[in-house]
């Protein structure tokens, strides 16, 4: 039924109230609470599988038929082994180190002051994201383990997946005697609710921005309170000298090739130019038996006639399909010149023995994550071992990289006296 800004204005309001004072609570309550809550919410995601497959059902039919990308299809579908995952993600949140609480310095002054700066909840988080349903679990279950009240607004995609799981999470948490109010889904996909919600800076005290570069610019324009987030993935690797090529082709199919619309899958490939006569005709072999588009400076295709010219947008492109950028270059310090230039500063990567580029690359490489010899696929919250991630960030204030329950921390400063004035 629709509603009127207003109304939908009185009921943000109160929605920012009850997550404020579920977030004063839950920054009190015990680690095995929380824990048992995340726990609690795996088994009931794993027991009500079928009901959130048939929901999901409902908008991959919708997202079908109005001609969503594939890519955005694939992030909006729940198989059962992604549904155990969202489970499994849960419990490892759960078997973590309670980040709350934690005491990161205490000093003494010579005036006899105790000074300890201690670990503590932000209170209110806003999640808005797009496509992923399984979002809605990984961000209730992460600002919960740090204390935090969470609300989520998802995209109009996952509207029917995200309600039921939302209903679900937050069964479960009342259930199992957590504040209401702990974990709530705003119900409306209207853009406006998504302007409204970013006006709450009373209530929400961080917002986090989960999808398409067009949304987060639009959150960080309209937020009035501080926004994390990471606006795209251009995510590239180096073929540099002494490299292992069998290795390098196996990296390189997994970068681009497993999951090629999300923000860790590889776009552009860079080559030494020493290393290109011999590697660029077995990587072209490779790309050509997966299906890949490739798109390349003159330099390349005269080793590999049949791709692309690579105008100067591919450089900055974040494809999300089947398609790579490739560049040949003069050197380390070349390839790192050109992910200064075209990077996203999200993940980033050198193929090579050799110690000296290595440690040239890895010195000067200015993004969240930097890799040696790996995919870049590895930038997720799951594989750094966090359980799951309330996104990546490529800011340099507070957050940066994967974020779990420890970046949904902040501190504050308690300080004990026994009468001292200030001079």
């Amino acid at each position: 039924m629709p509603v009127s800004v207003e109304e939908m204005k009185a009921a943000l309001d109160a929605m920012g109230r009850q997550a404020r004072i579920a977030g004063r609570a839950l920054a009190l309550m015990s680690s095995a609470a929380k824990d048992n809550c995340l726990r609690a919410m795996a088994a009931a995601i794993e027991s009500e599988a079928e009901r959130i497959k048939a929901a999901n059902a409902l908008d991959l039919e919708a997202a079908r038929a109005a001609g969503i990308a594939p890519a955005m299809i694939d992030r909006l579908t729940l198989t059962d082994s992604r549904i155990r995952s969202m489970a499994d993600g849960l419990r490892t949140v759960a078997a973590q180190a309670d980040p709350v609480g934690r005491v990161l310095s205490r000093t003494v002054r010579p005036n006899g002051l105790e000074i300890t700066k201690l670990s503590v909840p932000f209170g209110v988080i806003g999640i808005i994201y797009e496509a992923r349903p399984n979002v809605t679990v990984d961000a209730a279950g992460i600002c919960i383990k740090a204390g935090n009240a969470v609300i989520l607004r998802g995209g109009r995609e996952a509207f029917n997946s995200n309600c039921v799981l939302a209903d679900l999470l937050n069964r479960v948490a009342v259930a199992q005697g957590l504040p209401d109010g702990t974990a709530q889904l705003i119900p409306w996909i209207d853009h406006e609710a998504v302007r409204l919600m970013l006006k709450l800076d009373r209530y929400i005290d961080l917002v986090i921005p989960r999808g398409g570069e067009r949304l987060i610019r639009t959150v960080v324009a309209e937020a009035t309170m501080p926004v994390l987030k990471h606006y795209k993935g251009v995510c590239h690797l180096y073929v540099g000298r002494d490299c292992d090529f069998d290795m390098a082709l196996d990296i390189i199919e997994n970068a681009k090739c497993q999951r090629p619309g999300v923000c860790n899958a590889l776009e552009t490939l860079l080559i030494d130019r020493s290393e290109a006569a011999d590697f660029v005709p077995r990587f072209a072999e490779r790309m050509r038996k997966c299906g890949v588009e490739l798109r390349g400076d003159a330099e390349f295709r005269k080793l590999c006639p049949e791709a692309a010219p690579a105008e100067e947008a591919d450089y900055y492109a974040e494809y999300l399909a089947l398609i790579l950028a490739v560049r040949i270059v003069d050197g380390v310090a070349a390839a790192v010149d050109h992910i200064e230039t075209y990077g996203s500063r999200h993940s980033d990567g050198i193929l090579s023995r050799n110690a000296a580029d290595v440690d040239y690359f890895l010195r000067n490489v200015d993004s969240s994550t930097v890799y040696v010899n790996a995919s870049t696929r590895f930038t997720d919250g799951g594989e750094f071992g966090m359980g799951a991630e309330i996104g990546i960030s490529t800011d340099k204030l507070h957050a940066r990289g994967p974020m779990g329950a420890d970046e949904l921390t902040t501190y504050k400063y308690l300080v004990r006296g026994n009468g001292q004035i200030r001079q």
